[in-house]
C-alpha cells in the first residue's frame, strides 16, 4: 500500500480570503457573502494578508522552504458551488516548499511496536475553500450555500511514503497538532475545519513503480480515515487478482456502509488549465515577515515532553498526556510557577483525582470552576502534609461547589490531617487490642491481614490518619 495524503487546514481568520466577509462556520446559509465571494462581474479580489502569515507560521514549524516570491492561480472548473468557474489556489509558486514532519504510529494489536517516521512535505499552498452543495433539503432539488466559499485554507500536501492506515492516521494527528499548537486553525474536525484527501494505490511487494491511485475525499475522522483506506486498498487487491484494473478516480467514504465508492473520474494538473492570476500580484516575502513569524512559534509537544521528563522528572505517559493537550499543559504549568509542590505530584494529582471529577462532571481544564491559584494552593497543602490523596480529592469537590480555598475548607470542615504520633499511637493499639484473631493470622504468616488494619484505622479517622506515620506504627506494634 502506498499513500499520499493532501490535508486541508481552514485557517482561523476573521475574514475571508479575498473579501472583508466574515468567515465564521454556523451562520444563516448565504448570510456570509459578499460581492466578491458571488462573483459578480467587476468585483475584484483583495488578499487577506493574515492567512499569508499563519501560511508562514506553519512553513516554519515543519521546517519548510518559504518561497521569497507566492503567486496565486486560477484552478479551472465547473461546480455549481463555485460561481466563478475557477479556484484561485497555488501552483508553480506555493507559498511553503519542501519540510518533513516525524510522526509516531502507534503499536498494533497483532503485536506490533511503535516507531517513529519521518514524512516528507511537498508542498503547503494556500487557497479559497468552494461553497457548500446541500442535496437532503428540497426534493429532487440541490441547495448552494456560498457562506463558505472564500474561507482561507492551506493545503498540506505529503510525499506518497505512508505504507498504512496507521501511518496516515499518525501524519494526520502530526500536523493536526502543529496547527491547533500554532493557533491558525480551530482544529473542529465535525466543522471540516481538518480535512484530507487520501490518495491510495498498491502494488506487489519490490515493485518500484507506483500503482495507480485513487482519491478518496473529505476524510474528517481519525477513525475513519484509517477504515476507508483499509477498504480501498483491499478493493484495489481484490479487483487487481481478479483481472481488472484501478482507475484513477475520486471516490467517497460511506461510514454507514464502511465502503468507498465513484464520485468522478480524477482530473490531472493539466484538466484544471492553471494561469497566474491576473487580479492578484505576485507577493514578495522577506526575511522580516518570516522573522515576525518565527517568533511566535510555540514550544510543540515533543520539546515539551522531553522537557518535563529531563527537568521535572514525570513519568513520561503522564508527560505525553499533558503535553498533547494545550489547556492541560496551560493550567498545569501556571500551577507550577505558584506552588511548592512537586511537579511530578502536581501531574499525578491533576491526571488522577483531579480529572476523575472533571470527567464526572464532564468537563474539562478549559471549563473548570476552580481558579488555577486554589489548585496550587491545594497542591501546597497536599506536599507539605496538611492532607492525604484520599482527603485531597474530597477537598477539591468542596472547591468546586463552594469556590473557597482548599485551606479555609481544610480549616472549616476540620480535614486535616493528623500527623500527632501519640495519637496515632493510640489509635494503632486500640485497633490492634480490638482485632486479636487479625493479630494471630497476620503473625502466622497471612501478609494481606496488614491492610485490613490500615483500613480499619482510617475507617475510624475518616480518611485523615497520616498513611506513612499509621504503616510504620502498624509494622512496628505488629511485629
Amino acid at each position: 500500500m502506498v499513500l499520499g495524503l493532501e490535508i486541508h487546514v481552514r485557517l482561523d481568520t476573521d475574514s475571508k480570503l479575498f473579501s472583508g466577509m466574515k468567515a465564521s462556520y454556523g451562520a444563516e446559509p448565504n448570510s456570509q457573502v459578499s460581492f466578491v465571494d458571488a462573483a459578480l462581474p467587476g468585483m475584484l479580489p483583495v488578499f487577506n494578508s493574515k492567512a499569508l502569515d499563519y501560511a508562514i507560521r506553519f512553513g516554519l514549524s515543519v521546517d519548510a522552504e518559504i518561497a521569497p516570491v507566492t503567486i496565486f492561480a486560477r484552478k479551472n472548473y465547473f461546480y455549481p458551488d463555485s460561481p466563478k468557474g475557477y479556484q484561485i489556489s497555488q501552483m508553480d509558486h506555493p507559498i511553503v516548499g519542501k519540510g518533513s514532519i516525524e510522526i509516531a504510529v502507534e503499536a498494533g494489536e497483532g503485536g506490533d511496536e511503535s516507531y517513529k517516521k519521518t514524512i516528507e512535505i511537498t508542498r503547503a499552498h494556500l487557497e479559497e475553500d468552494a461553497g457548500k452543495s446541500i442535496h437532503d433539503k428540497y426534493d429532487k432539488l440541490t441547495a448552494i450555500d456560498l457562506n463558505r466559499a472564500g474561507t482561507p485554507l492551506i493545503e498540506v500536501v505529503s510525499e506518497p511514503q505512508m505504507c498504512s492506515a496507521k501511518e496516515a492516521v499518525a501524519y494526520m494527528k502530526a500536523i493536526y497538532t502543529r496547527v491547533t499548537h500554532l493557533g491558525i486553525c480551530d482544529g473542529n474536525l465535525q466543522e471540516g475545519s481538518f480535512r484530507c484527501d487520501a490518495n491510495v494505490s498498491v502494488r506487489k511487494i519490490g515493485d518500484e513503480t507506483l500503482g495507480t491511485r485513487a482519491e478518496i475525499k473529505n476524510l474528517n475522522s481519525f477513525r475513519f480515515i484509517e477504515k476507508a483506506i483499509n477498504f480501498e486498498a483491499k478493493r484495489q487487491i481484490k479487483l487487481i487478482e481478479s483481472g481488472g484494473e484501478v482507475v484513477q478516480e475520486t471516490r467517497l467514504y460511506d461510514a454507514d456502509k464502511n465502503q468507498t465508492r465513484s464520485m468522478r473520474s480524477k482530473e490531472n494538473a493539466n484538466d484544471y488549465r492553471y494561469f497566474p492570476d491576473p487580479d492578484l500580484l505576485p507577493i514578495e516575502v522577506t526575511d522580516e515577515m518570516i522573522d515576525a513569524q518565527r517568533v511566535l512559534l510555540p514550544e510543540f509537544p515533543e520539546t515539551k515532553i522531553e522537557r518535563y521528563v529531563n527537568d521535572w522528572a514525570i513519568k513520561a505517559d503522564d508527560a505525553e498526556i499533558i503535553a498533547f493537550d494545550q489547556n492541560l499543559s496551560a493550567y498545569f504549568e501556571a500551577a507550577q510557577a505558584l506552588t511548592e509542590a512537586k511537579p511530578d505530584l502536581n501531574a499525578k494529582f491533576l491526571l488522577g483525582e483531579y480529572a476523575a471529577l472533571l470527567n464526572a462532571m464532564d468537563k474539562s481544564v478549559e471549563n473548570t470552576s476552580i481558579p488555577v491559584a486554589h489548585y496550587a494552593g491545594l497542591l501546597d497543602e497536599l506536599a507539605k502534609g496538611s492532607i492525604s490523596r484520599k482527603i485531597a480529592k474530597q477537598v477539591v469537590e468542596i472547591m468546586w461547589q463552594s469556590g473557597d480555598t482548599a485551606a479555609v475548607i481544610i480549616d472549616s470542615q476540620g480535614l486535616a490531617q493528623i500527623s500527632d504520633a501519640s495519637a496515632l499511637e493510640a489509635l494503632v493499639d486500640e485497633v490492634i487490642a480490638k482485632n486479636p484473631s487479625q493479630v494471630d493470622s497476620y503473625r502466622s504468616g497471612n501478609e494481606k491481614m496488614f491492610n485490613f488494619f490500615v483500613g480499619q484505622i482510617m475507617k475510624q479517622t475518616k480518611g485523615q490518619a497520616n498513611p506513612v506515620q499509621t504503616k510504620e506504627l502498624l509494622e512496628e506494634k505488629l511485629k
